[in-house]
């Protein structure tokens, strides 16, 4: 005779890009070993991987393509799904900013932490008088794979911020007609966004800079030097321990 099988609580919460309601389970034993295995590898891939697993198994209401989520989206579902899963709150050791050595522990409670949406960010870039670029959230694969740094000092890393850049844009439109950029391959986007000046470019950065992203901002008081300051913490793995 088989053993009794056990309930599972079913939770909702709203997705920050969508305003979207979803339902999902608090993630059990065999999820969880994933998780902890893939934290001890330090593996970041492998770390991703394991998010994405356990929320495919862990989201209920359907047509939900976890790999298109933004990763704003896919880090505030996780981390809800963790407090449901093992704990409502989060002991951290963080870095006291006076000093920059001292370490102290604190507690952070997961229903406090949001995701931030600047009031300056907006999909939208007007290029010229006549065309504006639409762009679209990195998933979490993009993100990962390119691991793209605006700041980049070599080629790489440059070749690589014009790959997450160009797998971002949706479409650049004005008044009578538009242009999708699913209709183009990677050497047409490459050229096309080697063809904006600078300030054009620029806008584009923001786009990154301003995205929403998880954050919390705690306050940490140094026990040494007794100076209270405020700790911004910001990203999954700022929380995923």
């Amino acid at each position: 005779m088989p053993l009794p099988k056990i309930t599972t609580p079913t939770y909702e919460l709203v997705l920050p890009s969508s305003g979207k309601k979803i339902k999902y389970r608090p993630f059990l034993v065999r999820e969880e070993k994933i998780l902890i295995l893939a934290m001890e590898s330090g593996d970041q891939k492998q770390i991703t991987d394991a998010i994405k697993t356990t929320l495919k198994s862990c989201i209920s209401t359907r047509g939900i393509k976890v790999d298109d989520l933004p990763t704003f989206d896919i880090e505030y579902i996780f981390l809800n799904i963790r407090g449901k899963s093992v704990g409502e709150a989060i002991d951290l050791v963080v870095t006291c900013p006076d000093d920059e050595e001292t370490k102290v522990e604190v507690k952070i409670y997961i229903d406090e932490i949001k995701v931030n949406k600047p009031k300056e960010h907006s999909p939208d870039i007007k290029l010229d008088d006549e065309l504006t670029l639409r762009m679209k959230y990195p998933s979490l694969n993009e993100f990962v794979k390119t691991n793209f740094d605006f700041n980049a000092e070599n080629s790489a890393q440059i070749e690589q911020s014009f790959e997450i850049i160009s797998s971002c844009i949706d479409v650049v439109y004005n008044e009578e007609e538009s242009w999708a950029a699913s209709d183009c391959t990677k050497k047409e986007l490459t050229q096309w966004m080697e063809g904006l000046n600078s300030g054009q470019f620029k806008q584009i950065e923001s786009f990154f800079e301003t995205m929403p992203k998880l954050s919390h901002t705690i306050k940490v008081k140094n026990p040494n030097t007794k100076v209270e300051s405020d700790v911004t913490l910001e990203g999954l793995t700022s929380f995923f321990v």
